[in-house]
C-alpha cells in the first residue's frame, strides 16, 4: 500500500471483529511508531499494552463507558505516554522554550500517527481516545509519576468502514508569509 492510501483510507473505528495480534505485529507496531521524528531525538514515547481480555479489562477501567464500548472485540489496547521534562528541555532541566512538555505532547503526537498509519498499513483498524481517567490507568498499568498519559489506542480486525469526513479545502488552512 502507498503512503497517500495509507492517509487518505485509514478512518477512527469503533467496532471490531473478533481477533487477534501476535507479539512480531505488535513489536513491528512500536518499532514504526518509534521511527517518528522527537525532540533532539529523546524517544519519549512509552507504550503499555494489553493483549489479554483480563489486561484489557483493567485498561477498560480507566475508559468511559462509551469509549470500553468501542474497544469490544479489540486485539489489543494502548495506554500512550511520554517521559515528562525531556522532550522539549534542557539537560539542566529547564525548558529550551515557552512550550515545555508540549513538546512531549507533540512528540507523543507523531509517534501515535505512525503506530496508527503502520497499524492500517498491517490491516488493522484503531481509534485513539482521550478521555480517560488518569489516576486508574496510572495505577492499572502501574505508570510511574515521571510520565504523562495521552491517550487509550484501540486496535483489532475493522468490523465497520466509515466513509471520510468532509476536510476543509487547502486554502482555508493555509497562508503564506513569503509576501505572495
Amino acid at each position: 500500500m502507498n503512503t497517500k492510501d495509507v492517509l487518505e483510507q485509514r478512518r477512527s473505528i469503533r467496532k471490531f471483529k473478533p481477533g487477534s495480534i501476535t507479539k512480531d505485529q505488535m513489536e513491528e507496531l512500536v518499532h514504526a511508531s518509534q521511527m517518528a521524528p522527537s525532540w533532539k531525538n529523546s524517544q519519549t514515547a512509552r507504550y503499555y499494552v494489553a493483549t489479554s481480555e483480563e489486561g484489557m479489562n483493567k485498561i477498560r477501567a480507566g475508559l468511559p463507558e462509551r469509549n470500553a464500548h468501542h474497544t469490544i472485540h479489540a486485539a489489543a489496547l494502548f495506554v500512550m505516554t511520554f517521559k515528562k521534562d525531556r522532550s522539549g528541555f534542557m539537560q539542566n532541566g529547564s525548558p529550551d522554550n515557552e512550550v515545555g512538555n508540549g513538546w512531549g505532547f507533540y512528540d507523543n503526537g507523531l509517534a501515535t500517527e505512525n503506530l496508527l498509519l503502520k497499524a492500517y498499513d498491517m490491516g488493522f483498524g484503531t481509534i485513539v481516545m482521550g478521555i480517560r481517567d488518569e489516576q486508574i490507568l496510572r495505577e492499572q498499568c502501574q505508570i510511574p509519576a515521571d510520565e504523562i498519559i495521552t491517550s487509550v489506542i484501540a486496535l483489532g480486525i475493522p468490523d465497520i468502514h466509515p466513509t471520510a469526513p468532509k476536510r476543509k479545502e487547502v486554502s482555508e488552512i493555509i497562508t503564506y508569509v513569503d509576501g505572495e
